[in-house]
């Protein structure tokens, strides 16, 4: 039963803690989780992608896929990502190092099994629950990070997670190639997918021992650090109850009809578009410039390693100044303007130009758009449904981003090029209308509750938080700061 304050009376505040101390638990959690998230997300990322290097390697000769054989199996991998996309919130009521580890060891089996297919009946299968299984890990790691780390802290921590993305197209290429280029036994396409869906399963057994549940229950930390931990918890959601085991079905429907969550969820579809669709096509489209298979393979590197650095800058420069709305319609600009370039465009240069801004405008725009979510919920329950709805939404961007590329359209793509540029340009345009709408929200708590200003200096004061008694009053006091009541403002 919570408390009801007097209208006087100053409103507890959130456990001190050291900052010297409490650096070095962030410290510890950046050196333990986040290295283990990236690897996890790269290998997902390759064993996802590797289709696309399977493909100049022999694939669809080997098993007479056509255009249109080739295109299903990409889309079928994203039909199941999409209807298995309600797994974001089994981080919530699983263990996560209990699910995480079921997920990884499930698309490792299904990445490698992939060498021993003979019919397109059995890739789709298996592309299908390759969906399966990896819709269970990426959508939920940003919602798990927020159990872990705070508002100002998330954003650079989802950067450094997404940024595996671009990383493991970085040198996909060159991988691929020293994969295929010798004379093995078994078709170069099959050992490609052996030999890098194993290092997947292996993983499994890292996940499982490592992977903590929360900070309470990490390994890494001595008794003081979670115990600064905990208290960090308190002043995030004001209270020390478990964050795993259970939702609130009322925060569930608030969530779903909260206009935020679908700005978000439609900038994620715009940006999947294209983010689907590149790093699988983008071999091909290199080889119809003129280039070689091989030259090909290695001339995707460049821009995705630019990406990659971008992907991690953007999100930290956001975290710092708390304007990720801005990040994005800028990344937007960038790469709308980097697929004008490859749609009107017939010099080979210009167009590999264009590539560099396209990779550096997708990647980076959705490694904002995820934690700019998480930004705006004021609750876990409310979180977790955002990054659900996200997700549900979002992902249907790759059934229309996989078959933007007929082979029939060739070297141009100029239509597929055209609608990418167009849906970047739409996440600009919806950029824009949700930090207007942040804004205005602002300035409502900022008339109930009185500015975070004017609050600071009533609590140097002693005196009492502005704005509501009563009832409101103690449900604002037990909020911590990233849950909703006074201190709580949205991120721009």
């Amino acid at each position: 039963m919570q408390s009801v304050l007097s209208e006087g009376e100053p409103r507890p505040q959130a456990p001190a803690i050291d900052p010297t101390m409490e650096k070095r638990v962030v410290r510890k959690l950046d050196r333990n989780i986040m290295p283990l998230v990236m690897i996890l997300y790269l290998l997902a990322f390759l064993d996802r992608s590797n289709i696309g290097n399977a493909r100049i390697a022999g694939m669809t000769e080997d098993l007479n896929l056509d255009s249109d054989a080739y295109d299903w199996l990409l889309t079928i991998f994203y039909i199941s990502y999409i209807v298995f996309e309600f797994q974001a919130m089994m981080w919530k009521l699983i263990p996560p190092h209990m699910w995480a580890t079921f997920c990884v060891l499930g698309w490792g089996l299904v990445s490698s099994v992939q060498a021993g297919i003979h019919t397109w009946k059995a890739a789709m299968a298996l592309r299908f629950f390759m969906g399966v299984t990896e819709a269970g890990y990426g959508p939920g790691i940003p919602y798990l990070l927020s159990f872990f780390y705070l508002r100002k802290e998330l954003g650079y921590r989802c950067g450094l997670f997404l940024s595996a993305a671009p990383l493991a197209n970085t040198f996909a290429g060159a991988l691929a190639y020293g994969i295929t280029s010798g004379n093995p036994g078994l078709a170069k396409w099959r050992v490609l997918f052996l030999v890098e869906g194993l290092p997947t399963i292996a993983m499994a057994g890292v996940t499982w021992f490592w992977l903590p549940d929360s900070p309470v229950k990490a390994s890494f930390l001595n008794e003081e650090e979670k115990e600064v931990a905990v208290r960090r918890g308190v002043r995030q959601v004001g209270h020390e109850g478990a964050r795993i085991g259970g939702v609130k079905w009322e925060d569930v429907r608030a969530a779903l009809l909260d206009a935020k969550c679908w700005f978000t969820a439609l900038m994620y579809f715009s940006c999947n578009v294209s983010f689907s669709s590149l790093p699988v096509f983008l071999p091909t489209i290199l080889k119809e410039m003129g280039f070689s298979s091989i030259n090909a393979q290695g001339l995707t590197a460049p821009p995705f390693f630019l990406s990659f650095l971008l992907t991690i800058l953007t999100t930290w420069i956001a975290d710092r100044t708390q304007q990720r709305g801005i990040m994005v319609m800028a990344l937007g600009i960038i790469g709308g303007v980097g697929y004008i370039m490859l749609a009107v465009s017939d010099s080979v240069g210009v167009r590999y130009a264009g590539v560099f801004l396209a990779a550096a405008g997708i990647f980076p725009a959705i490694a904002n758009i995820l934690p700019w979510v998480l930004n705006n919920q004021g609750n876990d329950t409310r979180r977790g449904v955002g990054i659900v709805i996200l997700n549900l939404v979002g992902q249907c961007g790759p059934l229309l981003g996989t078959r933007l590329y007929p082979s029939g359209e060739g070297p141009f793509y100029v239509k597929g090029q055209s609608i990418c540029a167009a849906f970047m340009f739409f996440t600009t345009f919806l950029a824009l209308g949700l930090r207007t709408l942040l804004w205005w929200e602002n300035k409502k708590l900022d008339r109930l509750y009185g500015t975070l200003e004017e609050q600071k200096r009533q609590r140097e004061a002693g005196g009492a938080q502005h704005g509501v008694v009563g009832k409101e009053e103690a449900a604002a006091s037990e909020a911590g700061e990233e849950n909703y009541g006074p201190l709580f403002r949205y991120v721009l």
